[in-house]
This record gives C-alpha cells, structure tokens and sequence, in this order.
C-alpha cells in the first residue's frame, strides 16, 4: 500500500478518534460539573407529590431565614467597605508615592489575604481574647479592662475586611499606574488642589478595576465560611453559609431539601454577583490602553517620616502581632494562666504530631489531597490551557464555563451538591465514596482546577505560536515540541498555578467541612472540631504549624517568580 492510500485509509480513525474524545470530555464535564448543580436545583424543588416550591416558601416564612439573611448583607457588606478603603488606600500609596521598599510592602499586603481566613480568625480571637496581649496590656492599666471580642458582627466583620482587603489593592493598583499623569497635570495647572484631583480625575477613571475588586471581595465574603463559623456559631451569629452548614449536619426528614433550597438562594446571589464582577472587569480591561506607569507622582517629602512607620506598623499590626499571639498562646501548658518560663511548653505540638494517631492522619490526608490535587490539576488544566489558547472554540468556551462553576458558587453549596451527585450518580448505583477521601479527591479537583487553567492560559498566551510551528518545520514529534521547547518556557507559569492549587487545597475548611468523615478528616476540619470542643491550645498549636507550610511554599513561589523574571517575564507588583 502507498503512502497516499495508508494516509487516507487511516482519516477516518484519526477522525474517530478526534470526534470519541471530544464526545468523552463533553460528558466527563457535564457530569462532573454540570449534574451537581442540576441535582441541587431538582432537589430544591422535589416534594412527594411532584415538584413544588413549598421549601423556598416555608423558609421565607421563618423568622430566622430574615435574619440570617440580614446578618449576612451586613457582614458582606460592610466588610466589603472596609476592604475597599483599606485596598484604595494601599493601592494609591503604592502605586503614586516614594514610599520605600515596596516589595517587602507587597508581600506584607498579601499576608492577610495568603493567610487561610480560619487561621487569622484564631490569630485575632487569641489575640484579642481574656489571654491575649491585648488583655495583659490593658490590665496595665485596670485589673477589670478587657479586649473588644472579637465573638461578634464586629469582629467578624473586621477580621473578613481585613483578611479580603487584598484583593481590592491588587484590582486597584495596576489600574491606577495606567492613568496617564497627563490629565493629573493638566488639572492642577487649572488649579484643582490634591482632593479635587483625586476626586474628578482618579477615582472616576480607577473605578472600573475598584468596582471589579469590591465586587469580588462580596463574592468572597459571601461564601467565607470560616470566619462566620469560628466568631459567629458560638454567639448564634449564623450567615447562609453557617446556616445551611447547620441545617445539613442537623439531619431530619427534610434536612438535604432545606439546605437545597437555602444553596439555591446564595448560589443566586453569588452568580448574580459573579456576572457584575465579570462584567467590571471587561470594562476594566477594555479601558487598560495606557502601558503600566509605576514611577512615583507624589514625593511624600517630610510626610514620609510619618506615613511610612505607620504603614509599617499598621500592616504588622492586622498580621504579624496576631500571629506572634496565636503562637504564644499554643506554647502554654495552661489556657488560664500567663505567659511565663513555667507556663512554656512543646507539649502541644508534641500532642498533634505524635501523640494523636487521627491528627497525624488528618495532616496526612491534607498532604495527600493536596498533592494528588496539584498533580491532576497541573496535567488536565495545562493541557485544556493549551487547547483553550492554541484551538479556541465555542464548545472550548462552554467546557471553561462549566468547569469554573465550582470555583464560583459558594464552597458550602458545591460540598451539597457534591453530596446530592455521589450519593447515587447512577440511579440505583451507590459506589460509597461518601465520607471518605476519595470524595474529598474529586471534590478538590473540581473546585480547583479551573485555577490551573487559568495560569496555564497566562503562561501559554506568553509563548509566540512560532515555537510550534518551527518545531513543526523541523520535524520534532510532539513529544520532542513538549519535552524540549514548550516545557521549559512554560514550567515557571504552570508550576505557580499549580503551587496555588496546592496551598489551597492544603488550608481547605469550606467543602470539607461537609464531605469529611471520621476517617477523612482534613487539616482545616480538626482545627474547626478543636475549636468548636474548646480546644484552643491545640487549635492555635495546629495552625501555627499551617502558617509555617504556608511560609515554605511562598518561599516556593518567589523562587518560581524569580525564574520567571530571568526568563524575561515582567510581574509588576
């Protein structure tokens, strides 16, 4: 047989082949990420007789449903302004002043945000508790003085401000460096003072990327369960979130069909919130036509003596301290008592690490997740990275939709629906993964992976398409294209995506606080169970041990971030 005929007898296989795996991938997608959600819905609205909205009706008719829903506009929102001040502010003195060392400033702007929310609330609550350094510093000066607590809507809306705060400084920043100092100048030569300028000219055309943060600050805040859960459930502050937790774990007839209905709800605050968040930052991005300006504006001159140590210590002050105070209280042999020579102990760390056989194995699960988690991740998103770049299609662009609804909808909804899906994916067929890793496996990898995928998109629309086409030309396989030219470029990006996917997946509390049983307990599970027993020696000695994984692996990520910067890829802060 000639090569023409071989070549056309073997078309029709490679087509087949082609059009099986699309078919495959359509299915994998729609019951991995679509079928959960279409479960929940159907839930929502099953009742004996047929399909009725009676559950959405008998919660509106519940007193508590009104005030769980005002606590939670509440708590979202007015974090939601915190955040926005705190990350203006931040933003315009990083991007406009000579403020010194900047990159250190970066990093400490991020902590908060770097920090799992469970651990900077147990930061906070030990700091600010009847033991903390608060406590002792105000006994100074009255033996009845005591600490604001952080066991109400106050605290829990401080700590959720100042742990989201981030993510308005980082939508912010770049958005101001790129309004040109052009319309600033022209301002003040018609004699607009510094609050005018900021006013009429900054704001206004810094809004797009302000809108786009705060709008993901609600989302965040929306689904936080963390924070709520720790500060609110002992003082019977519920938010959706906690609440549809309670309704799940409480059981009863209708328990799966009450939180069904209540996930509904927030899943529909939260895509709602989702598409404005989107659209703000498709404004945002068709406004970027200025190059990033990153040189200084204003020169803070004699202020600086003052702006700077207060920047400093202000940033220190809502991280570092609370940290200090979470670790010193994990050192005491006794909660009552002082901090002193006497009271120091290694004890509870000895307690979690070797005496407590289901601790060790809660960090081992947590591992374990972790690293199987990065591991798919890395593989399926880079590979769909690259398709969604290099062969971009309409079905592309649904499958990227479809795989980021888990990431979007409220991590308590997705656990639900998760649970609603694996309970009998097939009717009649239960393959008993509920509760234990497994579970938690597939849950991970849904949630996460579009993460992956969108580093891998950034680190793939970064190598010109040349690079394949020359491999092309000189005949390397597609292996040979992977191994030697497209990997080396792209390992740097990919592996920072993929480092993201693991530290996430290692701090996770959300989803596995509902898919997690006795054999299957996670990391954030066990400090969430020592809280909620009053074991707060061993809660506090637990996440000091998670902050300092989380310290080794963004050492991990500058080191990546470095590799990137010889390789000429520019990452402004």
């Amino acid at each position: 047989m000639d090569k023409g005929r071989l070549k056309s007898s073997l078309l029709p296989f490679s087509f087949l082949t082609r059009k099986t795996a699309k078919l495959l991938g359509i299915i994998l997608i729609l019951f991995f990420f679509v079928l959960p959600i279409g479960k929940l819905l159907y839930l929502s609205i099953k009742v004996e007789t047929g399909f009725s909205f009676s559950h959405y009706i008998e919660l509106l008719q519940q007193v508590r449903f009104w005030k769980t829903l005002e606590n939670t506009f509440i708590i979202v929102i007015a974090s939601t302004v915190l955040s926005l001040i705190m990350g203006i502010i931040a933003a315009w003195i990083m991007a406009y002043t000579n403020i010194k060392h900047k990159k250190l400033l970066h990093l400490l702007i991020l902590l908060s945000f770097v920090l799992p929310s469970y651990v900077l609330t147990l930061s906070w609550s030990s700091f600010m508790g009847t033991q903390g350094l608060i406590a002792s510093f105000l006994q100074l000066f009255h033996s009845e003085a005591k600490p604001w607590s952080m066991y109400s809507m106050g605290g829990i809306i401080f700590v959720m401000g100042i742990h989201h705060f981030p993510l308005v400084y980082l939508f912010t920043v770049n958005v101001l460096k790129r309004i040109p100092r052009d319309l600033e100048w022209a301002a003040k030569a018609s004699g607009a003072g510094r609050i005018k300028n900021f006013t009429q000219i900054i704001l206004p055309l810094a809004l797009p990327g302000i809108t786009a943060g705060g709008l993901l600050v609600f989302l965040a805040s929306l689904d936080n369960f963390g924070i709520p859960a720790f500060l609110g459930t002992p003082v019977n502050i519920s938010v959706l979130s906690t609440l549809i937790y309670e309704e799940i774990i409480g059981f009863g007839p209708s328990a799966f069909a009450r939180g069904a209905s209540l996930s509904v709800l927030l899943g529909l605050i939260a895509v709602a919130g989702t598409m404005l968040q989107w659209l703000s930052v498709r404004k945002s991005k068709t406004d970027d036509t200025a190059r990033l300006d990153s040189q200084p504006r204003y020169d803070l001159g004699k202020h600086r003596l003052w702006i700077n140590p207060l920047l400093w210590s202000s940033l220190i002050f809502i991280t570092i301290v609370p940290l200090f105070s979470m670790i010193s209280l994990s050192l005491k042999k006794a909660y009552g008592r002082p901090l002193s020579m006497n009271n120091v102990t290694l004890e509870n760390y000895k307690y979690i690490l070797f005496n407590n056989p289901k601790i060790w194995q809660s960090i081992q699960n947590s591992l374990m997740l972790a690293l199987s988690t990065l591991i798919i991740c890395l593989i399926v998103g880079s590979l769909f990275a690259y398709i969604r770049v290099r062969k971009p299609s309409k079905l592309i662009q649904f499958a990227e939709l479809a795989i980021s609804i888990p990431y979007t909808l409220p991590g308590i909804v997705f656990a639900l629906s998760m649970i609603l899906v694996w309970m009998e994916p097939i009717p009649g067929w239960n393959p008993g993964i509920y509760g234990t890793t497994s579970m938690l496996f597939i849950a991970y990898v849904c949630r996460f992976l579009i993460l992956q995928i969108r580093a891998g998109v950034t680190a793939f629309m970064q190598v010109d398409t040349s690079m394949d086409e020359a491999a092309r030309i000189s005949g390397a396989s597609p292996w040979r294209k992977w191994v030697s030219i497209l990997l080396p470029l792209l390992l740097p990006g990919l592996l920072s995506g993929a480092i993201l996917v693991f530290l996430t997946a290692l701090t996770e509390l959300t989803v596995s606080a509902l898919l997690y049983s006795s054999r299957s307990q996670t990391i954030g599970v066990t400090i969430f169970s020592f809280e909620q027993a009053g074991d707060t020696l061993y809660s506090t000695a637990l996440s000091s041990l998670i902050v300092f994984l989380i310290v080794v692996g963004t050492g991990l990520l500058q080191l990546i971030q470095k590799l990137l910067s010889r390789k000429g890829v520019n990452h402004e802060y």
